[in-house]
């Protein structure tokens, strides 16, 4: 099967499983002008996907090396899973994507247990439904909290917005690294959003900044701007 691609320099996104996470995933990489060929057993979901990437592939019989390698999955760059319910369909696709010679294969797991064996397997492992619980969890501990990614157990990055507390303060001044232990990796400033961050780059109120380091250092630098 020859796919279409939009320009023949991209990386070609494949996303098996059009379950609420791979439609959006694969809808919102096909806005961002990426090419994008997707995989499902449902015809209603490929036909909608349809709208979006003219690689849309309904495989009803089953998800065999066959089926597979006849949609052009192996000139994909990136494969992600997006089988997360029936476990033993996501250990055989994954596998057969591997050996299909795909480089990069994500793959969606709902436990510890499941991501342990994908990993095994050679995937990457991601977990949508936790991460999402831990996103929402930062936010709503944390009021003024814009953004909130976990990176590890005691690492964060997140989005703070700032107060007048701060108002007119350079980075140098506000003194967020030797005082609080933080790094700022962006600052938006009136809708616009860099990361060429100096020792004289002016804050305001109505900034927001994205730091990133231990989350107690992260609380104690929140709490600082908001007493």
């Amino acid at each position: 099967m020859k796919i279409k691609k939009q320009n023949k320099n991209n990386q070609l996104y494949a996303v098996i499983g059009l379950g609420r996470f791979g439609f959006a995933l694969a809808q919102e990489l096909a806005a961002k002008g990426k090419d994008v060929l997707v995989i499902d057993k449902d015809r209603a979901k490929i036909d909608e996907a349809a709208e979006f990437t003219p690689n849309a592939f309904v495989i009803e019989d089953g998800l065999t090396a066959e089926s597979l390698a006849e949609t052009g999955i192996a000139e994909a760059d990136v494969a992600i899973i997006g089988i997360g319910e029936q476990f033993d369909v996501s250990i055989l696709t994954t596998m057969q994507v591997l050996r299909l010679g795909v480089k990069r294969v994500i793959a969606k797991a709902r436990s510890r247990e499941q991501g342990e064996v994908l990993s095994m397997l050679g995937a990457e492992v991601i977990y949508p439904e936790h991460d999402m619980a831990l996103r929402l969890a930062g936010k709503l501990v944390s009021p003024h909290v814009l953004e909130y990614i976990s990176l590890s157990d005691s690492i964060d990055i997140m989005e703070l917005s700032l107060t007048a507390k701060v108002d007119g303060m350079t980075v140098i001044d506000l003194g967020i690294r030797p005082t609080f232990h933080l790094n700022i990796i962006a600052v938006r400033s009136a809708g616009e959003i860099t990361t060429d961050i100096r020792p004289a780059t002016v804050l305001h109120a109505e900034d927001t900044i994205t730091v990133i380091g231990k989350n107690d250092d992260i609380r104690a630098f929140e709490e600082y701007l908001h007493s």
